[in-house]
């Protein structure tokens, strides 16, 4: 929250706003290229697919003097868009000759689903077919947080559905009133069936996608884990609401939040929504076919069915990677326009306020790259690796995957994006996987288990202060309502990943 130019001047001082990823990614940016002149440079001899081979470190002179590492400071923003890597220097500039380094491709995928997301919201049909849900389970009210918890989690862990949580307040709090329940309960369902699926994503392209990308693995590489750890954390957390929910219903002394003046005439003012109409259905129904031909086109289904990670793909498989995703959710927003009649002007402007929406989340995958850009001119990423290789080599590959999770709960405060933070630690993180005798896949679950698990409380994000701003049940008081099942899901995710890494290894 803003304070007001008018505040008193002591107010300002004393108010504090966490800088934006933007922000957090820009000073990283420079603090990096600092540090890069102090850190010995090196490179590890690599396979013909790239990867570093474990032993084979050794120190090489960082090429260029200050100036030229001084123009890679003022390009890494473009490089991180679309420098190319030189593939006999191994350098990386905008105007190289080799392969496209930069983030060019899932820049214009995370484009592309704004436009698609916006486009869907403009038609009302998803926010009409929530409210449906909710009224339909009203005199059933563990149905309905059982309910409305799936399908957030189901829309969390494929498309990162998040910040949209935050217009359902005004329904779900007058709904949880009317059933006996308090706002906590309403709070809990929004925040929590939303933020278990981003925690728990399989295919969520703006935390899976991005980190699958930056590890130089296919999105569907790891699916059958994350889904299983989307059914058991889901159910896990949807029964913690539920035990809360009874508890309060039981004894409604017991609430965390009580009850304010009004709330009973608030929860007898919840109205009926309007009955699905027969283009919203439809509209919902192609939603549901994108992201289910979406699902299809990214597993590799041979290794999925066989086991073995060389099988030679079906004739069916299509391996689709974010080029053609960006194209198919280009096209699925325009079909979903002229299915739900929005006409040609409408659907153009929409088209362009859902990419403008998601230029922010895009530009942090681009600085994020740009770091590693960075790091990689100044030859000191396999440094790093190389520090870190020892550790790595003599850990077990549960240890390796629980440390992942561990290391990556400190950045995930500090940057609160996940495409971001993605971006940023798993040009480092993939390469370990390698050295550990681990999956990459494995690193990215753990990775992006960090990073949702964080998010769930963490006061750095519009989601968890907007919401409990709506609900009106203090920040405080949530986190005395979230912790138990943070620790419960702290220990589930590592074992997962635990389980996840040695069955990888």
């Amino acid at each position: 929250m803003d304070v007001p130019q008018d505040a008193p001047e002591g107010d300002r001082k004393r108010h504090f706003v966490f800088p934006s990823a933007l922000t957090v990614l820009a000073a990283v940016t420079i603090v990096v290229w600092a540090v890069a002149f102090a850190v010995p440079s090196g490179v590890y001899r690599r396979t013909a697919q790239g990867k570093p081979i474990q032993g084979t470190y050794h120190h090489a002179p960082a090429p260029g003097d200050f100036v030229h590492r001084l123009g890679d400071l003022f390009l890494a923003p473009v490089n991180g868009l679309y420098g190319i890597r030189d593939q006999a220097t191994g350098q990386v500039g905008p105007d190289a000759t080799g392969v496209l380094y930069g983030s060019a491709a899932v820049f214009l995928f995370v484009l592309a689903i704004g436009a698609f997301i916006t486009v869907v919201f403009a038609t009302g049909a998803l926010d009409r077919g929530v409210e449906r849900l909710a009224h339909r389970l009203k005199a059933r009210g563990a149905l309905l947080i059982a309910g409305v918890m799936t399908v957030f989690s189901l829309l969390g862990t494929v498309e990162g559905f998040a910040e949209e949580t935050l217009g359902f307040y005004g329904l779900l709090v007058p709904l949880m009133l009317a059933l006996g329940y308090d706002r906590m309960v309403a709070t809990g369902t929004i925040i929590l069936g939303a933020g278990i699926g981003v925690l728990a994503s399989t295919v969520n392209p703006f935390s899976t996608g991005v980190a699958s990308s930056a590890a130089g693995i296919s999105l569907g590489d790891g699916i059958g884990l994350r889904f299983t750890m989307w059914v058991v954390l889901t159910a896990v957390t949807i029964g913690y609401v539920l035990w809360y929910a009874h508890r309060v219903r039981t004894d409604p002394e017991r609430s965390l939040v009580g009850f304010l003046p009004g709330d009973r005439e608030l929860a007898a003012a919840a109205e009926e929504p309007p009955e699905l109409t027969r283009l919203q259905w439809t509209v919902l129904a192609t939603v549901a076919l994108v992201f289910i031909f979406m699902i299809f086109s990214v597993i590799p289904w041979s290794s999925a069915l066989t086991g073995n990670a060389d099988a030679m793909p079906y004739v069916w498989e299509l391996d689709w990677s974010f080029a053609q995703l960006a194209a198919l959710f280009i096209l699925a927003a325009l079909l979903v326009g002229l299915v739900a009649r929005l006409g040609e002007q409408r659907l153009s402007a929409l088209v362009v306020q859902g990419a403008g929406d998601f230029i922010a989340p895009g530009l942090t995958i681009v600085l994020a790259r740009g770091v590693t850009v960075i790091m990689n001119n100044a030859l000191i990423t396999d440094t790093v690796l190389h520090s870190i290789e020892a550790a790595v080599t003599g850990a077990s590959a549960a240890v390796f995957g629980i440390l992942v999770y561990v290391v990556n709960l400190p950045l995930a405060f500090l940057i609160p994006s996940t495409s971001g933070h993605a971006t940023l630690a798993m040009p480092v993180l993939a390469p370990l996987a390698d050295f550990a005798g681990v999956s990459r896949a494995l690193a990215v679950t753990a990775w992006q288990s960090a990073s949702g698990w964080m998010n769930l409380w963490v006061p750095t994000t519009a989601v968890i202060m907007g919401g409990v701003s709506l609900a009106k049940v203090g920040y405080d008081r949530y986190l005395r309502f979230v912790w138990p099942l943070l620790a419960v899901l702290a220990v589930l995710i590592c074992c997962f990943v635990a389980l996840g890494a040695m069955a990888s290894s």
